[in-house]
């Protein structure tokens, strides 16, 4: 007897040690958060009921409130010139510019259309890694449209099995500042996962790009999204060598993907056309 209890005990703990993080993510954004749907609805209900009926002053409230998103988000193109900086060819196409070169810049070199590729290898350890395929259209310099895919992989080190995990989001992003040196600005748009779950969720972020040495730059961005429930987040920063319309880049990436966290160290390279 005290034998099979040994047994069943080391088993159990075998399989907690090994237990693959891409299956419980997968298991939980397919089963949900069930736990504060009752709680959510109730609190609904009593919000609604407790509405003020003080429309003027809430009126007042909500379009202050407006001014102050459309100004922090948008930005004031009567009094901001850095909001018609033009697109540059690509970073340091002229030895000094980043995304953005001056207003004044934009005669000579004209407005462009630019198309930002990037592909990025993910190591945690041997037997979680993955990579993640980055893409950006700038029709120009007011907005762009991006699109990430990760494919993550880990492999069970016991039954030597793989799981996977895709990853999508699908973005608009807009920079609110546009300088030469440093720009910065949110994302709006969906986050899906594949594979056997199927499903998506709103995602919101930031992304910011800094250009303070020569042909070297740094970049961070944070998307934010939840899935049946469950937070989708992800985190990225990395610096790049530029190199012409081409660049190399080392970085880091955190995930949450529902209950468990991934950790990676990441290197790759980009071209801009």
């Amino acid at each position: 007897m005290k034998n099979t209890l040994l047994v069943i005990l080391l088993s159990l703990t075998l399989h907690n040690s090994f237990s693959q993080k891409i299956d419980k993510s997968k298991n939980e954004l397919k089963s949900g958060n069930t736990s504060n749907s009752s709680s959510s609805s109730s609190s609904s209900s009593s919000s609604r009921n407790s509405s003020s009926n003080d429309f003027g002053l809430a009126g007042l409230f909500v379009e202050g409130l407006l001014y102050v998103s459309f100004y922090s988000t948008i930005g004031d193109y009567r009094s901001e010139n850095h909001l018609y900086n033009p697109l540059s060819k690509y970073p340091y196409f002229d030895g000094e510019s980043g995304n953005f070169q001056k207003d004044n810049d934009s005669i000579q070199y004209g407005n462009l259309t630019r198309f930002d590729v990037e592909n990025h290898f993910l190591y945690s350890n041997n037997n979680l890694f993955g990579n993640h395929l980055k893409a950006k259209f700038r029709p120009f310099q007011y907005f762009y449209i991006q699109g990430d895919y990760r494919e993550l992989i880990e492999k069970n080190a016991i039954t030597n099995k793989y799981s996977n995990l895709s990853l999508f989001q699908f973005n608009v992003a807009y920079d609110r500042i546009r300088f030469k040196k440093f720009n910065l600005g949110w994302t709006l748009g969906a986050t899906y996962v594949g594979n056997d779950v199927q499903k998506a969720g709103f995602s919101y972020g930031l992304h910011t790009d800094v250009f303070a040495i020569k042909n070297i730059s740094f970049n961070s961005a944070m998307i934010w999204s939840r899935i049946n429930g469950l937070p989708v987040n992800s985190f990225e920063i990395r610096g790049k060598y530029h190199k012409q319309n081409y660049f190399f880049a080392l970085g880091y990436e955190h995930l949450k993907i529902a209950t468990p966290n991934y950790n990676y160290m990441t290197f790759g390279a980009g071209i801009y056309f």
